[in-house]
């Protein structure tokens, strides 16, 4: 008395193909947002090197790089997030 599988419904499901496509839309938000840090960090960069730029052009790029890249975020928030939980969450 083993379990036995039905050709036509498997014991165990096959999520190969949703892990697939999940990890590929995971990578491209992952792409795109390297592409937005990189040129955050290249406007940066622009504005510190030039000394055309204004003064509040350069607070602003330093601003925009402390709060979006430089942001602490706690581990728990990201992996709340991302479906992890320590423990249930009760509102």
């Amino acid at each position: 008395m083993g379990v036995q599988s039905n050709p036509m419904n498997p014991y165990i499901q096959n999520n190969t193909d949703y892990l697939a496509e999940k990890f590929m839309i995971l990578e491209y938000h992952v792409a795109h947002a390297s592409k937005i840090a990189l040129l955050k960090i290249q406007s940066w960069k622009f504005a510190m090197k030039t000394p055309e730029v204004g003064s509040r052009y350069q607070k602003a790029a330093e601003d925009m790089v402390r709060q979006s890249l430089l942001h602490y975020v706690p581990a728990s928030h990201v992996l709340s997030e991302e479906g992890f939980y320590f423990r249930p969450v009760y509102n």
